[in-house]
């Protein structure tokens, strides 16, 4: 079944892919009266919508998703600083390695975020690390990996942010159904958890996480996705739960337009409950 085709997003790729998406060119003299800096936003709206769309369409759905063999990576650099008004320094690095080969595929990625401001005051100083593997014995059931690490320097007392937050978990994974129209799959995983909040002792737990993959394609156009996790280790770190329902609808080959809604429950929170409200529309002519 891994060769099924993703039905009912064909007119959802064709409306990203026609020519309002494609770079234009700014003339001279684009950044001095701000014309540059506004077509530098309208692009990050459209890269937002179209990482919204490709977020729907996961990519393992009805099986391992194609890959390129043997080993595999990238990594990128992104640094900026001002002097003068203002004073800031960005620094963000991100890679990741992958390595598929047969029914095992693993993937090891890292991004460090770094914000300096004005009197050297620190808005971002994030370390993360994280580990995705996956391993096929059939179309139906598979076993699976997940890791993630994160050493956030900011994080204060009573923020609900922990200092240092770590996690990994394998266990078994079995899509209950696998067909053109439905696709349904659950997995559950027991493992090592750490955190540690600011000013406070490193807690260590034996931890879990239960998820849900949900999609079902009423028709051609419109098809919908519920994602459903929820961690817990049962001991003083905190137990999260998030749902995201979305809903897509292709209504032409340049019309497309994704309603979703995502709840997130993080046990320690003040305001424990997150709701967000998500619309993503494009059109192209």
């Amino acid at each position: 079944m891994k060769h099924v085709k993703l039905l009912g997003t064909a007119a959802i790729l064709a409306a990203l892919s026609v020519p309002a998406y494609a770079q234009t060119e700014i003339a001279a003299g684009a950044d001095a009266t701000g014309v540059g800096e506004i077509d530098r936003a309208i692009t990050d709206v459209q890269d937002d919508v179209r990482d919204d769309f490709a977020r729907s369409a996961d990519p393992y759905r009805h099986g391992p998703a194609e890959r390129r063999e043997g080993l595999s990576g990238s990594m990128s650099l992104s640094y900026s600083g001002s002097t003068g008004n203002s004073d800031r320094q960005d620094l963000l690095i991100g890679g990741r390695v992958s390595y598929s080969q047969n029914n095992w595929q693993q993937t090891i990625g890292m991004l460090i975020e770094f914000t300096e401001t004005d009197a050297g005051e620190k808005d971002d100083e994030k370390v993360s690390v994280i580990y995705d593997a996956q391993y096929y014995m059939n179309d139906q059931f598979y076993i699976f990996g997940l890791g993630r690490f994160v050493v956030d320097g900011t994080a204060e007392a009573g923020d609900g942010n922990l200092r240092r937050d770590g996690l990994i978990a394998v266990g078994p994974g079995y899509r209950i159904i696998n067909n053109d129209t439905t696709a349904w799959r659950v997995q559950a995983g027991v493992g090592y958890r750490y955190g540690m909040y600011q000013g406070e002792d490193s807690e260590s737990e034996v931890g879990y996480i239960v998820s849900s993959r949900l999609y079902h394609r009423f028709n051609e156009n419109i098809f919908i996705t519920n994602n459903t996790d929820y961690l817990d280790s049962g001991g003083d770190l905190p137990h999260i739960i998030t749902n995201e329902l979305g809903v897509n609808f292709a209504m032409t080959e340049a019309l497309a337009t994704r309603v979703s809604y995502t709840t997130e429950y993080v046990e320690d929170r003040e305001i424990r409950t997150d709701n967000k409200l998500g619309v993503s529309i494009v059109y192209g002519f």
